[in-house]
């Protein structure tokens, strides 16, 4: 009996390193994925109209973080729902951006 709990341990334990082993290759795998991704979506549109495209979604964000900062009188959830809506166009823009390539 102490014989099986033993190889019981064994087995258990060799099926919890290898999860633990794949589990990290699948993640490496993803993280390769997106890199490579990024720069076939960098060497199709041009890395300067993608940096473009970023710094004006900042300049928009940093101009409604400012507005929420100074105006007192508009109501701070509205203005966190405007920046949730940017969220939301951004997400649904970039899909559409993928279907392209």
């Amino acid at each position: 009996m102490g014989e099986l709990v033993i190889i019981f341990a064994f087995i258990l334990a060799a099926t919890m390193m290898s999860y633990a082993f794949g589990l990290k290759i699948h993640q490496r795998h993803i993280a390769y994925k997106e890199r490579r991704d990024m720069l076939n979506r960098e060497a199709q549109y041009g890395s300067s109209e993608m940096s473009q495209n970023n710094q004006a979604k900042l300049e928009e964000r940093v101009r409604v973080l400012e507005r929420i900062a100074t105006d007192g009188k508009q109501d701070l959830a509205l203005q966190i729902e405007e920046l949730r809506d940017l969220d939301e166009i951004d997400s649904l823009v970039a899909p559409t951006t993928r279907e392209k390539a």
